[in-house]
């Protein structure tokens, strides 16, 4: 689980936690973008996209 400085930290844009946020999706990821036998590198760059993207949008109020 994720520290929930980190998630605050990625929220705001800080880098490092970006990426330890981004690691601790991967395995996750990988499981989602397996496509035919394999892990599709579309999927896996898209996916990793999207979460980059919701990041910021992170709501702490619920």
């Amino acid at each position: 689980m994720l520290p929930y400085e980190t998630i605050v930290k990625a929220a705001a844009g800080e880098p490092e936690a970006v990426s330890t946020v981004i690691q601790h999706y991967t395995g996750y990821i990988k499981y989602l973008s397996y496509f035919q036998g394999s892990i599709n590198d579309d999927i896996q760059d898209h996916l990793k996209a999207c979460l980059m993207e919701t990041l910021p949008k992170f709501r702490f109020d619920r």
